[in-house]
């Protein structure tokens, strides 16, 4: 089930859907999600949205990745009510939502977005 949820101090929810699922799936603030995802960033000299900049910091958080086969016909929907338990990241290649025990949380319904890989936040 979608969920409304934009930890964006100021409200603003175009560009930072990498930043905005870091913060909730971690319990952190925006700000400090966003700190920590640049940090990165320059460590790899690259720009923080680039796919392989943030999903390394995710792996360095103890998250495990796996790309979801496009033959599996999964939505963010579909994704979320097969895992009811547990914090997963999802990607769809454009966009990036949070998954906590059974709702996805975004500042829109992106449930019936298609991902193309998940990472799975270790407990």
């Amino acid at each position: 089930m979608w969920k409304y949820a934009n930890p964006n101090p100021k409200n603003k929810h175009v560009g930072d859907c990498v930043i905005r699922a870091v913060s909730l799936a971690f319990d952190k603030t925006w700000v400090d999600a966003y700190v920590d995802i640049i940090a990165e960033g320059l460590r790899q000299l690259d720009m923080p949205s680039a796919n392989h900049v943030w999903a390394t910091y995710l792996l360095n958080k103890g998250c495990r990745m796996e790309d979801i086969s496009p033959l599996e016909n999964w939505t963010i929907a579909s994704f979320t009510d097969a895992h009811p338990e547990g914090t997963y990241i999802l990607a769809t290649g454009s966009h990036v939502v949070t998954v906590i025990d059974g709702d996805y949380y975004d500042t829109w319904d992106s449930g019936s977005e298609t991902p193309i890989f998940v990472f799975w936040k270790e407990m």
